[in-house]
């Protein structure tokens, strides 16, 4: 699966949905994050936590087992396509630029996204029900 800061940040800050995150994370050995959803979620997460943050961003990568993928050029296509058909005042999912990654990296990798809110549900990637 790929994980996007939404379902990573609701985990990190102990939020209503965070269990049952936690509960799909554990039913699927693949754990993939895009290099600009880190950059998102340490913004995120430096804002809540201040300089103690991004250490506990890492360890926490680490102990889900991600795996953080850099962006490239089939990425950057699909995340430009992303913000063309489902971005943020062009259409009702209003994706934003750290959306438009995820996505991406979801269509690129073949696996569904787990994620928080109701953004990608009004797109056509395949998601993980929780």
């Amino acid at each position: 699966m790929v994980i996007d800061t939404s379902a990573l940040i609701a985990i990190m800050l102990q939020e209503p949905e965070a269990d049952r995150l936690v509960a799909a994370l554990e039913t699927d050995g693949t754990r993939l994050i895009s290099a600009a959803s880190v950059v998102e979620a340490t913004l995120v997460i430096l804002g809540r936590f201040g300089d103690t943050g991004e250490p506990q961003l890492d360890r926490f990568l680490r102990a889900i087992g991600a795996e953080v993928v850099p962006v490239d050029s089939e990425q950057v296509s699909l995340a430009r396509d992303a913000a063309l058909r489902f971005g943020r005042g062009r259409h009702g999912a209003g994706l934003n630029f750290g959306d438009c990654f995820s996505y991406a990296l979801s269509v690129a990798h073949g696996e569904p996204l787990l994620y928080v809110g109701e953004d990608f549900a009004r797109t056509d990637v395949e998601t993980v029900r929780w």
